[in-house]
């Protein structure tokens, strides 16, 4: 694997070199740089034998966002920094990862078994930043049938927020802050959502991406979901937050 690092701190640099190369030792470190500037020089000309860059957020000149302005980020970037408020701005760029500081061993070699993952799950040859979540031609299920006392109300699927598994019981909660029983398991309801439209964040619930309002860090390398409408706190578990940043912004 060919890793560029991109970081205006000698010290956090080496120790990132460190784990790396403890991690696996066939590890190849192409260049660390430390701007923008010499960041976008420097890709401009050899971002193809990469496969990996680990960036910083705050360089030496200047935010490293500017350099997804300047020029198409191809590789996959994992982040690495000392502010969550740059959570939801790593989500618009092919970032798989989100590292706070201090970085450990532990936060190394879990970001790059999730890179191998994400590969996996994708065609074989096709870039996992340019890959669309492909999914079948079917007919995906548009209403739910739900009862209320002495009466059977028929609910838009767009009118769900969230699905929430509380042990053996599934419940719906929908946009006026309602919640019914429905007679699904949580398997069989990833099976007749539309997966552009709704993604399981964690073993107890699925949710609709319009009801989603921000993401915020929760922490290292895990994120919280805010929606609009208030609700339980919903954490993505950290095995699927590769995954649901390529899904929220497809």
């Amino acid at each position: 694997m060919k890793v560029l690092i991109i970081e205006d701190e000698q010290p956090a640099a080496e120790k990132l070199k460190r784990y790396l190369l403890k991690h696996d030792p066939t590890i190849e470190i192409c260049s660390t740089l430390t701007s923008v500037e010499s960041s976008i020089k420097w890709l401009n000309t050899n971002q193809g034998v990469l496969d990996l860059i680990f960036m910083d957020i705050q360089l030496e000149d200047g935010l490293s966002f500017e350099i997804f302005s300047s020029i198409k980020v191809n590789t996959p970037v994992i982040f690495t920094t000392a502010y969550d408020e740059y959570a939801i701005d790593a989500f618009k760029v092919n970032s798989i990862d989100y590292l706070l500081k201090p970085i450990t061993y532990t936060d190394i070699t879990q970001s790059i078994q999730k890179l191998e993952s994400l590969k996996k799950s994708f065609a074989h040859g096709e870039s996992i930043n340019e890959a669309i979540i492909k999914l079948p031609e079917k007919k995906y299920k548009d209403r739910f049938l739900v009862k209320q006392g002495n009466y059977i109300h028929s609910l838009k699927v767009g009118d769900v927020d969230y699905f929430k598994s509380d042990g053996r019981t599934v419940y719906l909660y929908n946009n006026l802050k309602k919640k019914f029983i429905i007679d699904y398991k949580m398997q069989e309801l990833e099976e007749v959502l539309n997966r552009h439209a709704f993604f399981r964040v964690n073993r107890s619930f699925i949710i609709n991406i319009n009801a989603i309002k921000n993401v915020s860090v929760f922490s290292n390398s895990r994120l919280q979901l805010h929606l609009v409408q208030d609700s339980d706190e919903i954490v993505v578990s950290r095995d699927r937050v590769g995954d649901f940043k390529v899904w929220l912004d497809r």
